[in-house]
């Protein structure tokens, strides 16, 4: 119980100081998105949490304001920004997350967490316990390359990750996030 509690505070502090350090960064983004499209700056959005509650996310917005309520892979072309497009790359949409985590929505690492609407990710990841567990900011069917266009493949990928959790495993993960890196040793480890 103790121990879950300094865990919880560790998590909480890294958070905010990587809030922190990237802040400046994330001002930077806010002052190029407004130029290119407007505000406002961050998208919420409602997901589907632990035990299929919905939260609400946090992200730097990388879409058009008039862009459809939709999975990004469903998305025409048109509705991209080009700073959207940097931001993703460089992943700075994502660190408001850390909002999140600090809130309790989600973990760092975790099956990435679905939209409301995605009924069919939803029932193929409750088919298989993934919603059981919180989501994370990033998973390693992101790092694999899978996204939300195929719910079942994603869905036994969810499952393969909380089945061989581990430090290491969600060591390779963070950093496989932010860097390319052979996705076989990735893949070793967990078949």
């Amino acid at each position: 119980m103790l121990l879950n509690k300094f865990i919880i505070l560790l998590r909480n502090f890294v958070c905010i100081v990587g809030l922190i350090i990237i802040s400046p960064f994330l001002f930077l983004a806010g002052i190029v998105l407004t130029i290119e499209d407007g505000m406002p700056i961050f998208f919420i959005q409602n997901r589907l949490g632990k035990d299929q509650l919905p939260f609400k996310i946090i992200k730097i917005r990388t879409l058009k304001k008039e862009s459809p309520n939709t999975g990004t892979h469903l998305l025409d072309k048109r509705y991209q920004l080009v700073s959207g497009k940097i931001l993703r790359k460089l992943k700075l949409d994502e660190f408001p997350q850390l909002i999140n985590v600090v809130k309790g929505d989600i973990n760092l690492i975790g099956p990435r967490p679905g939209l409301i609407s995605q009924t069919e990710l939803a029932k193929e990841r409750n088919i298989r316990g993934v919603l059981k567990v919180k989501p994370g900011i990033t998973g390693l069917s992101q790092v694999l390359g899978y996204d939300m266009s195929n719910p079942m493949k994603l869905a036994e990928i969810d499952k393969l990750y909380i089945e061989k959790k581990s430090l290491y495993i969600d060591s390779l993960i963070l950093l496989g996030t932010f860097i390319k890196f052979p996705r076989k040793h990735l893949l070793k480890l967990i078949g």
